[in-house]
């Protein structure tokens, strides 16, 4: 009896074993592996929303700024957000799954009925088991979204930069824009200027467009600076990347015109650019455009030595230091402005070769006002009668023809061999000149006059450096008009009165041009400092929605084939 019950047993235990594989097994084990695929997808779901999700810089996967800028989120971020999903998320479904395995085999095998319940075990664990084929699979599918969201913005936004980069360059070359260093020491070439932030005011040294981005880069404090000139970058405060110098504002907008003022001790050169900026001031004004100073400091310069030529005195000699441009920012109606650097050096600047050498903002000139002092001349200082000498006048004891010898071999080592485009021969103390016997025929013909010295040589030379050369006689009765009109030539700037405009009385030739001011300061726009930039947000958010609407077709693939 025992026997038959020991045979029914087993009978009755091999039958369970069949029902279970045979109408058990197959469906919780597929049961087991979708739920187990779905919550492994589901976690990594919710821990894509926990990292994709903050709008902070802290969190699961924190954003950082290098060199005081942020990259652009394709370039690093996303594949950081990649990695700490993927390490947070990969690990933690092995222990849950590890853990859930051993829990069933320690329930369901514990005690006799583990024998009955094998079928169940087998299927639940099989399907958690086998799971790491479809999640790995999901995995493969994520890395390829990333991979596809990646390639594509990188696409775009590498187009996005070569068409700003060129926009730029072609904005450049058709301005003809030059940007060189104003202050003393360094007078360099700048190709990129060093811009401050607006909010926090630090600098950055790279802002095109780059792996920072192409439109915009987000400085550490949140704020978005332009890329590019047209964009408005020409907005921000610049610095020279060499000196740390402060540059005019609007720079790289405009063209700089190096305005180099050549000649020996005492030849005149700080009265001629005072009586000349004076001109082109009542000039511009006349035409309908705007001249204004960039240093305060030489507003004030300015309006002492308009006081001086009011009261008849000579102004204070020029020190020995080397010089910092007086920079004047002249906007004619109608034209493309102009920035013009002055350079009024002290003439024991130029008396030696190693002194001119230093003046390297010679470099840059494509224009040149050679100021000649026509009582330095050994010509005029014989034809002199004793009368005529008693004139009151400072004279250079420095030939002219010996300075502008030296300007001229130092400006031949440049590559262009100093080629210039407009070179200024402008005779000063025309007006005592004019009293002296020798001075009489200056007006007349300038550039004969001074051929009749014994300066033919040095004219023909300055011919074959130039594409053009005039000879201009200045003296404190020059009429401000043919001043201006000089001073227009040799910056290239057109100072036509526009056509149709209505008569403007006299120009006041005491107003002093205003110092100007930061034209459409760059306003600071953008996110806080401890919120990650707009580009990271919409990027993180991109992959995000793809990651929804993987999971939506997941859970209804999932319904679909799930059996019922």
């Amino acid at each position: 009896m025992q026997q038959i019950l020991w045979i029914l047993g087993v009978v009755a235990w091999a039958l369970i074993m069949f029902a279970g594989f045979v109408y058990l097994f197959l469906p919780l084990f597929a049961l087991t592996l979708a739920c187990v695929t779905l919550a492994a997808f589901a976690y990594y779901y919710a821990a894509a929303c926990r990292t994709l999700l903050p709008a902070g810089t802290e969190g699961p996967s924190p954003v950082r700024p290098a060199d005081g800028v942020y990259r652009h989120y394709l370039i690093g971020q996303v594949w950081q957000d990649w990695r700490v999903l993927a390490g947070n998320v990969a690990p933690r479904v092995y222990r849950g799954a590890e853990r859930a395995v051993r829990r069933l085999t320690s329930f369901m095998t514990a005690g006799w009925w583990g024998a009955f319940l094998f079928p169940l075990w087998a299927a639940l664990c099989a399907g958690i088991v086998l799971a790491a084929v479809p999640v790995a699979l999901i995995g493969v599918v994520l890395a390829l979204l990333y991979g596809v969201v990646a390639l594509v913005g990188l696409t775009g936004w590498l187009v996005c930069v070569a068409l700003m980069a060129g926009v730029e360059r072609l904005f450049m070359a058709s301005g003809r824009i030059l940007q060189t260093c104003p202050h003393p020491s360094c007078y360099r070439r700048i190709g990129l200027p060093v811009y401050a932030c607006p909010r926090c005011k630090r600098r950055h040294h790279r802002l095109v467009p780059s792996t920072a981005g192409a439109f915009r880069h987000v400085c550490e404090c949140g704020t978005r600076l332009p890329t590019t000139v047209p964009l408005g970058r020409y907005r921000l405060t610049a610095y020279c990347p060499h000196c740390s110098g402060r540059l005019p504002d609007r720079i790289g907008r405009v063209r700089v015109e190096p305005v180099p003022f050549i000649g020996g001790p005492a030849a005149g050169k700080t009265t001629f650019m005072f009586l000349a900026i004076r001109a082109l001031h009542a000039r511009t004004r006349e035409a309908g455009g705007a001249l204004a100073f960039v240093e305060q400091r030489h507003q004030h310069a300015y309006a002492s030595a308009v006081a001086e030529f009011a009261s008849g005195r000579q102004l204070a000699k020029t020190g020995p230091e080397l010089p910092l441009a007086t920079m004047l920012d002249v906007e004619p109606p109608g034209k493309r402005p102009r920035i013009l650097y002055l350079f009024d050096p002290a003439g024991e600047l130029f008396t030696g070769a190693a002194q001119v050498e230093s003046l390297r903002y010679l470099d840059h000139s494509e224009a040149l006002v050679f100021v000649l002092d026509p009582f330095a001349l050994p010509e005029v200082r014989r034809t002199l009668t004793d009368g005529e000498r008693s004139l009151p006048v400072a004279t250079s004891d420095e030939d002219p023809s010996d300075t502008l010898q030296r300007v001229l071999n130092d400006l031949r080592s440049r590559p262009d061999r100093g080629r210039q485009r407009r070179v200024a021969v402008v005779v000063t103390k025309a007006d005592l000149l004019a009293r002296t016997s020798i001075g009489r025929d200056l007006y007349a013909d300038p550039r004969a006059w001074l051929d009749s010295l014994g300066l033919g040589n040095t004219l023909r030379t300055l011919d074959q450096l130039a594409e053009e050369v005039r000879v201009f006689p200045s003296g404190l009765n020059t009429p401000p008009a043919h001043l201006a009109s000089l001073v227009g030539w040799v910056a290239g700037l057109p100072l036509a009165s526009r056509d149709g405009a209505p008569a403007t009385p006299p120009p006041d030739l005491a107003a002093v041009p205003p110092v100007l001011p930061l034209r459409d300061p760059w306003r600071p726009k953008g996110r806080g400092a401890g919120l990650v930039p707009l580009g990271h947000q919409a990027g993180r958010w991109a992959i995000l929605a793809g990651l929804s609407l993987l999971t939506l077709t997941g859970v209804l693939s999932g319904l679909h084939y799930l059996p019922i």
